[in-house]
């Protein structure tokens, strides 16, 4: 595995990601932002943010798993969220633990979350890109 993720003494501890990620592969892999467009370019869960959110981690999977990693292998997470606002932490949890249960695993990497005004087109509640380290 090319990516060790640590919680460091002197820092929060916090459940939906790790605060360091220390990277020993030898190929860097840069994830576009992925939205919640299914395989058809249709945007799946018009209006429905968890849903988004699973669809994007399901895309950063599909994206990975083309050339040879998983969600095992993201050194850093960037979450996009638009009109975002502490109360939707919720829904971007539920989205992630769905995409947890088909994917088989927790996503924890390090994360940045970034509250926007607006993605690509208004039905994009959400755009998630991620760099990845593989052996």
């Amino acid at each position: 595995m090319a990516i060790t993720l640590v919680n460091p003494d002197g820092l929060p501890t916090v459940d939906a990601y790790r605060q360091v990620a220390v990277a020993s592969g030898s190929r860097t892999v840069f994830i576009a932002g992925q939205v919640a467009w299914g395989f058809d370019g249709v945007t799946v869960g018009v209006g429905d943010l968890a849903a988004q959110v699973e669809q994007c981690y399901l895309n950063v999977a599909t994206a990975l798993a083309a050339v040879g990693g998983t969600l095992r292998d993201v050194a850093k997470l960037t979450v996009y969220v638009v009109d975002w606002t502490p109360d939707k932490m919720r829904l971007l949890m539920d989205g992630v633990a769905r995409a947890a249960g088909r994917l088989g695993l927790v996503p924890v990497p390090p994360a940045t979350l970034i509250g926007v005004a607006a993605l690509d087109v208004p039905e994009h509640l959400v755009e998630i890109e991620a760099t990845a380290v593989l052996d």
